[in-house]
């Protein structure tokens, strides 16, 4: 099998990633796509991934973009990253694109408004605030995502970074993990798997990354 390569940045959307291999036990190596000097956007990186998106995941198959169709593809080549019965595949893969789909751009519209509109940005991070709140709320009241009490799969990898973000980008103080008592609980239990304690270590990601996240001192490459 050809080695596996991320193209990464460190607290990206490449963690995610990342926490996929690693809770698969995959051997992989790591590229930085060094974002302070704008790497995404050189024209060896736009090869493999046109959108200058980070991560990208060097495959047998080939390049592959976009984090929900990189845990699909690991999922379907290794497994373990979704459940096989039915109907909780069903509804954790609802969940997982959910994420993707939903709640992922609404981060990166709060987080890079300048890309999404012309106008001020806080008249676009506002309601995209209440957006994100609401959307959380319905995640920790849904009756069908107990794969937030279950071991980790593609969605939990996929989201706990994304809470993580909510508390330390896109404004002072506008979001608090706590007040959603059973997302603060998976949290926790995500902070204590190894392929986390593991990438705590390689990102620079805190002690307690995503219940009481600060912004990361990776050993190489920048966040933003």
């Amino acid at each position: 099998m050809t080695k596996l390569i991320l193209h990464y940045a460190p607290d990206n959307a490449s963690l995610i990633i990342r926490l996929a291999l690693d809770h698969l036990n995959l051997p992989f190596e790591t590229v930085l796509v060094d974002r302070a000097s704008g790497a995404q956007r050189d024209p060896a990186y736009l090869a493999i991934n046109p959108n200058g998106l980070i991560p990208t995941l060097i495959t047998q198959d080939g390049p592959i973009f976009e984090t929900a169709a990189i845990l699909l593809w690991l999922n379907d080549r290794f497994g373990a990253l979704m459940p096989t019965d039915q109907p909780a595949r069903t509804s954790t893969l609802k969940w997982l694109i959910w994420i993707g789909n939903s709640l992922h751009p609404s981060q990166r519209m709060m987080f890079y408004p300048d890309t999404y509109t012309d106008g001020d940005a806080e008249d676009l991070r506002a309601p995209t605030r209440r957006r994100i709140a609401h959307l959380l709320t319905v995640l920790s009241d849904a009756d069908d995502a107990d794969w937030l009490e279950k071991p980790p799969s593609a969605p939990s990898f996929y989201l706990a970074p994304l809470l993580r973000w909510c508390a330390i980008y896109g404004g002072d103080r506008w979001f608090d993990l706590a007040d959603y008592p059973r997302l603060f609980a998976f949290a926790q239990r995500m902070e204590q798997t190894e392929p986390v304690l593991r990438a705590i270590r390689a990102e620079g990601l805190g002690d307690r990354p995503f219940t009481a996240p600060k912004p990361p001192n990776p050993p190489e490459g920048s966040a933003v």
